[in-house]
């Protein structure tokens, strides 16, 4: 959950950026609330060290697929998609 509300946070703030309005910046300030209260209850099971690299990792791979989807982003280089792959394999180890 830590992962899907900052990116809910992360996309309205985005749509902020575009559109100015204060619902979206309202909306991306809700999303990095919930961050909080989400990292909190994370580390009440887990080192930071192991919280923050999971959160990095999940989060960085699902934003970057809802940014594909979503947004129509893409990456410049076939090296890009590469690394994204390399997060998976990081994401596997940090499960081990």
């Amino acid at each position: 959950m830590l992962s899907v509300v900052e990116i809910y946070g992360d996309f309205f703030l985005k749509f902020y950026s575009v559109s100015g309005k204060t619902t979206d910046l309202l909306n991306g300030i809700l999303g990095y609330v919930g961050v909080i209260y989400f990292l909190l209850k994370s580390l009440k099971g887990g080192t930071v060290l192991y919280v923050n690299g999971m959160w990095d990792g999940i989060s960085g791979l699902i934003e970057s697929v809802a940014a594909y989807v979503i947004l129509g982003e893409r990456l410049e280089r076939m090296t890009q998609y590469m690394g994204l792959g390399m997060v998976i394999i990081g994401i596997v180890l940090l499960k081990q």
